[in-house]
């Protein structure tokens, strides 16, 4: 696949995102989403989009398997340390904070939606110059 269809691959992934955070039934009075269940699949999307992204820019990818979150430090911090803070923050929050925690606070969920947006948006001007012209 070319690096600018994942990119909007990933972004695809964002949307999904929204439409199932829908699904969790925020509660506007207490500020909160009601089913952990739809946080969780949310944040894991938002996550597997930016994995995409990341994919595209940094391309570590060799091998079998997904590479570790650490591969993926370590070369954003070679190269970007303002994708690797963007990193660090995103998976806190889309990862750890909504995918296995399912954290129902709506600021964090918000958060997790703006940490994808900015991830991929970075990940999009680091793409290598010949594949994303």
């Amino acid at each position: 696949m070319e690096i600018n269809n994942l990119i909007e691959e990933a972004r695809r992934y964002v949307a999904n995102a929204k439409e199932v955070i829908q699904k969790a039934n925020y509660d506007p009075e207490l500020k909160i989403y009601t089913d952990s269940k739809y946080i969780k699949m949310a944040g894991n999307t938002l996550w597997n989009g930016c994995l995409i992204a990341l994919d595209a820019a940094l391309q570590i990818r060799k091998g079998k398997g997904r590479p570790s979150i650490d591969k993926y430090k370590e070369a954003a911090g070679k190269r970007d340390r303002k994708l690797l803070a963007a990193i660090v923050a995103g998976y806190d929050t889309m990862h750890l904070h909504m995918g296995y925690d399912g954290t129902k606070n709506k600021k964090t969920c918000d958060s997790a939606f703006e940490y994808a947006t900015a991830i991929i948006d970075h990940c999009e001007k680091l793409c290598p110059a010949p594949v994303c012209a």
